[in-house]
């Protein structure tokens, strides 16, 4: 059985087509609710976020077959592992979360409430989302921006451009790939410590 050091050709197919959904939906989100009453905007609006909903579903459930470090080429701290896989999950969530209070939305306006506490809430509920979607994405891209910078085959397994060719020999990379290790090796003692 070979082991796979990259992820595949699939996968690398939905993180891209993810990015550029994700991109286009930040980018031509609606100004007003008003804008609904375009019934073709509103058609549209509808089958993108299912679109959208079905991709986030089946990348999630195709990629959750793979490791969170796939590629690594080192071993990876299990507190690593946990807080990487934390918030892959509500990336997830989150990114589910936004289509779905998105077409709560569209439901509702067309059900005639065009204002309200229920439509209120539905709003809340989708700016919630796209904001902690923000934060998560970022945190995601540091993360592998970083991940890139320790040279560790993380970014080269995932990302068909800017390969990783070797370890870092920056003194500054390295004192905090130090730091990270003693902090994550820290966690692990700690929660092994709770556990008995």
């Amino acid at each position: 059985m070979k082991i796979r050091s990259s992820h595949t050709l699939i996968a690398k197919t939905f993180h891209c087509v993810f990015i550029v959904l994700y991109t286009y939906g930040m980018i031509k989100q609606l100004d007003d609710l008003s804008q609904l009453e375009d019934a073709g905007l509103l058609y549209f609006e509808v089958v993108f976020s299912i679109l959208f909903l079905l991709i986030v579903i089946f990348r999630y459930l195709y990629m959750r077959n793979y490791k969170t470090f796939l590629g690594a080429s080192k071993a990876v701290p299990v507190a690593h592992q946990y807080l990487a896989k934390s918030i892959h999950i509500s990336m997830y969530l989150c990114l589910a979360l936004l289509p779905l209070s998105g077409l709560l939305i569209a439901g509702l306006y067309t059900l005639g409430f065009t204002h309200g506490l229920m439509q209120d809430f539905a709003v809340g509920l989708h700016e919630f989302s796209a904001s902690l979607s923000y934060l998560l994405i970022i945190i995601h891209v540091v993360g592998a921006v970083y991940s890139r910078m320790k040279c560790e085959g993380i970014w080269t397994s995932m990302v068909p451009i800017w390969k990783e060719d070797k370890s870092s020999s920056h003194p500054k990379v390295k004192k905090f790939i130090t730091w990270e290790n003693e902090l994550f090796k820290k966690l692990e003692n700690y929660m092994s410590s709770k556990k008995n």
